[in-house]
């Protein structure tokens, strides 16, 4: 268990990134080749991806470097995923080599104490083996990360309006209540399950950043170094994905006879925020049929569309908010 303890400071110092954060999105998806769990959720991905290493001659590199690296268990070194790739993939990468030689042989020996480094790792503390990580990690992100960017973005956009609902509700405890599963707000400390440390991180004014990620699975991840600017990755809300909205059950009745069967699972599935394939997924129906529910909720004012590039995302107006809440009193009455 990691409990973060905050402030007054701290909670008004709190934000949530308004983009994926490369090296984070590496890191995790990285470890989805690792473990079992979850690999259903990315199995297109993972397919696509293995093969596409295979076809830029990554394969080895993605083996016998980034593996080791970045290993799915209680530790993988801080330099990795520094804060300034908040700013993009090109900052991050001048920030892995600035980082100084002593950190790095600081943060390697730690690997190696707890799962085991490469006999190579500390020749990162060298510039020319740095750069040469640097050439990989920007290869995979290539292959693995930028050709699904836009969908990564509506799920981390979907993340935010979700958040965002929350802290109008409940301000920013508000917003924290609302993570995950995993995570349990009690004021003034955040409990997340994090297997297999316990260990407290206190934020001493400093505030948090917190990362959604599309690859991240079940469990969050921070940074070992307590003295680091604090940061907590953690899986966006399709993980895991939610049962279809029972549009038949004495709960969502009213909402049904008033907008029909599918239209009805539209307006449940965009409660969080959904792009028109997720629209579809929810509802049973075709992506065609999909766009012609959400248009149908977005003139009547229900819900309100966004475009990311080639992606739609879809949340709700106050009115489909208002018109979601009546339908479930009226059937809970």
């Amino acid at each position: 268990m990691l409990r973060v303890h905050f402030s007054d400071a701290d909670l008004g110092r709190t934000q949530v990134a308004a983009a994926p954060d490369p090296l984070w999105e590496i890191a995790t998806s990285l470890h989805r080749f690792q473990v079992r769990d979850g690999r259903w959720a990315y199995a297109q991905w993972h397919r696509s991806v293995r093969a596409h290493l295979g076809e830029k001659g990554l394969e080895r590199a993605f083996r016998t470097v980034l593996l080791p690296l970045f290993p799915r268990a209680a530790y993988f070194p801080d330099f990795l995923t520094p804060v300034q790739a908040g700013q993009g993939l090109d900052a991050g990468l001048d920030a892995i080599l600035a980082t100084p030689p002593r950190r790095i042989l600081e943060e390697v020996a730690i690997l190696d104490r707890v799962v085991g480094a490469p006999s190579w790792a500390p020749r990162l503390a060298e510039t020319q083996t740095r750069l040469e990580l640097v050439r990989v990690l920007r290869a995979y992100h290539e292959v693995a990360i930028a050709p699904y960017s836009e969908h990564i973005q509506a799920h981390i956009d979907a993340e935010r309006s979700a958040r965002c609902r929350g802290l109008l509700d409940g301000g920013v405890e508000g917003m924290l209540a609302g993570l995950s599963s995993t995570m349990r707000w009690q004021r003034p400390v955040l409990h997340v399950e994090y297997p297999p440390e316990d260990r407290d991180l206190w934020l001493g004014g400093r505030g948090i950043k917190l990362v959604p990620s599309y690859f991240s699975w079940r469990a969050p991840t921070s940074l070992a170094d307590p003295g680091l600017p604090p940061v907590l990755c953690y899986p966006v809300l399709r993980e895991p994905p939610a049962p279809p909205p029972d549009t038949e059950g004495p709960a969502a009745a009213p909402l049904t006879a008033l907008l029909g069967r599918a239209r009805a699972a539209a307006l449940c599935a965009v409660a969080a925020g959904a792009t028109t394939g997720e629209i579809a997924r929810a509802a049973g129906v075709s992506a065609s049929s999909a766009s012609r529910h959400a248009t149908a909720l977005r003139d009547a004012g229900l819900i309100t569309s966004s475009r990311h590039a080639a992606t739609v995302l879809h949340t709700l107006t106050p009115v489909g908010a208002s018109v979601l809440r009546a339908g479930t009193r009226t059937a809970e009455a």
